[in-house]
């Protein structure tokens, strides 16, 4: 594997038909917005059975235990199943879990990685969950480990990256940077052609004071001309 393919989150597999395929993986944030959508989802589903709840004596109290299993276990394994490994909020997020060969989940996976939910809870947030995610390249928390799935974006084709393959020209740092930084830049320049825009992004982040003035994709523009720029200095 190359070390641009390790920077990025694009996971490219041979299928046995022959065929090749990219799968975006999803981080955690994306995820955790995801969930964030599901869980308001389901709280206004319970605040609507409470009201019903509170009218209906003993049995609304025997409908709201039954509402609170279906709604924290039942909920997310039928949506998985049912609506392609996506529950609305992943729809909304443009995500769904597939099979590590990138087939659609099916039912036993989709309860293996949901029954696991309340050990990657623990001990408070998901934290569990988190922790595992940062401990293996492709982000998997226990569940989607037991499960065998992966979490990843869909509904839209991959984006060519930032500038693509077309000449951004180059311009000069505008400071002074040692060596270790002018030699990064370059192969920054060298590699954002390989990188999704999202991945390209989140690394041209790191270099806060070379953007005065530029926001958006124009850093991400801004440091592959410097990197051009110091490249074609070292040429001559």
């Amino acid at each position: 594997m190359t070390s641009s393919a390790r920077l990025d989150t694009v996971r490219r597999l041979a299928t046995p038909e022959g065929c090749v395929i990219d799968l975006r993986l999803a981080g955690p944030v994306v995820r955790a917005r995801a969930w964030l959508i599901d869980f308001l989802i389901r709280l206004a589903v319970w605040l609507l059975l409470v009201l019903v709840a509170s009218r209906l004596g003993d049995f609304g109290a025997g409908l709201l235990l039954l509402a609170a299993f279906l709604l924290e276990w039942l909920y997310p394994i039928a949506c998985e199943i049912w609506f392609h490994g996506q529950t609305p909020g992943k729809k909304a997020c443009g995500l769904a879990v597939v099979h590590d060969d990138g087939r659609p989940v099916g039912g036993n996976a989709a309860f293996i990685r949901n029954s696991l939910r309340a050990i990657d809870f623990l001990p408070l947030l998901y934290a569990t969950g988190f922790v595992s995610s940062l401990l293996n390249a492709d982000g998997k928390r226990l569940g989607d480990l037991a499960a065998g799935t992966l979490v990843v974006h869909v509904g839209s084709h991959r984006r060519p990256p930032v500038g693509g393959s077309i000449d951004v020209g180059s311009e000069p740092p505008p400071c002074a940077l040692s060596r270790e930084e002018q030699l990064v830049l370059i192969e920054f320049s060298q590699r954002a052609p390989l990188l999704t825009p999202e991945r390209a992004a989140e690394l041209a982040a790191a270099a806060g004071p070379l953007f005065a003035g530029v926001d958006g994709e124009e850093r991400v523009l801004r440091l592959r001309r410097i990197g051009n720029f110091l490249f074609g200095s070292r040429q001559g």
